[in-house]
């Protein structure tokens, strides 16, 4: 009894077109990234990663620079070189985001990334936006995907508003923000920040599609998952960062570069913080007919510094991590 053979193809360069981001949260306060297996979900669709990995959408200008030192250990006279070793370990990874969103914003700012709550009225102009309208407790019974209200208070929002939903502030210290920390809060604040403070930074945001008697329909689950006792909601017209502040952004952040001959290189930063304020590009978007005409797109540039976490298979510590997924049917060398 026979079986057929084929003969493994040659091996074939990398080709590919673009790069696609995922971000991932970081808990912040048990220090625990998102850890992505690529033996695992190596191959997941691009368009439906695995949770609680989240797209960015395909982005521009990729580049990663190490700035890890190797030195020589000298021994004799003349010093001849015995062995290496690596005396300091550093790496940035830089990108343009050509999406706009929350996310998107999120993890290039500085600093807290802010919802632009809805204003009381005659509210005190603020640029991180002024203080806000009050908040309609969350019902419970209430899903990831549906808010449940009180009788009478559905009416206050429509279909197509963002709303955040999350805890009051009732004086809490550390980070803050469910689903994602959005903030740090020290023990003695400089200034005691307002009851609606956690909804002011919070990444628990989502798109109303329908209004009903009874509640919210949302447009996509919400990133903390099912409202907890003593969430309430507010209207969210926009996004806002600011340049200044002590906290810093971290993420874990994935990146894959598809090959066109069906290959896959997949690069895994566990532990990723901003190191460069948030900043932006101008580009063409279409050659123009008339100059009055020229149609200009705007990017968001990313540089982030990679932090190290420990890998379970032996206790080393990395900072960043390579796979590469061969084509079907290729040589391995």
């Amino acid at each position: 009894m026979s079986t057929s053979a084929m003969t493994p193809l040659p091996l074939t360069p990398a080709i590919t077109r673009r790069v696609r981001a995922y971000f991932a949260p970081v808990n912040r306060a048990a220090g625990a990234p998102s850890i992505f297996d690529p033996a695992q979900s190596g191959g997941f669709s691009l368009d439906a990663p695995p949770a609680p990995w989240l797209d960015l959408g395909w982005i521009d200008t990729f580049k990663r620079k190490s700035g890890t030192k190797v030195a020589a250990l000298r021994s004799g006279a003349p010093g001849f070189p015995l062995s290496q070793v690596r005396t300091e370990i550093d790496s940035t990874v830089s990108m343009e985001f050509q999406s706009w969103g929350k996310l998107q914003m999120a993890v290039t700012a500085g600093s807290e990334q802010m919802n632009l709550l809805a204003t009381a009225s005659g509210a005190a102009p603020n640029g991180s936006g002024g203080p806000a309208a009050a908040a309609v407790p969350v019902q419970s019974g209430s899903t990831a995907t549906f808010l449940n209200l009180a009788a009478g208070q559905s009416s206050a929002f429509s279909a197509g508003q963002l709303v955040v939903v999350d805890v009051d502030y009732t004086g809490q210290s550390g980070f803050v923000g469910s689903g994602v920390s959005g903030s740090y809060i020290s023990a003695t604040p400089a200034v005691q920040p307002d009851v609606n403070y956690v909804r002011r930074v919070s990444f628990n945001v989502g798109r109303v599609t329908q209004v009903t008697s009874t509640g919210l329909q949302l447009a996509q689950p919400l990133i903390a998952g099912a409202p907890v006792s003593g969430m309430q909601v507010q209207t969210v017209l926009g996004f806002v960062d600011r340049e200044g502040s002590n906290f810093f952004q971290e993420w874990s952040g994935l990146f894959v570069i598809p090959g066109e001959q069906g290959d896959r290189v997949l690069l895994h930063y566990p532990r990723l913080q901003i190191a460069a304020s948030a900043g932006e590009v101008l580009g063409a978007l279409t050659a123009p007919l008339e100059p009055v005409s020229k149609l200009m797109q705007l990017a968001q540039t990313a540089e982030f510094r990679a932090l190290p976490v420990t890998d379970a298979n032996d206790g080393t510590q990395a900072i960043c991590f390579r796979s590469y997924l061969p084509a079907a049917f290729t040589k391995v060398w």
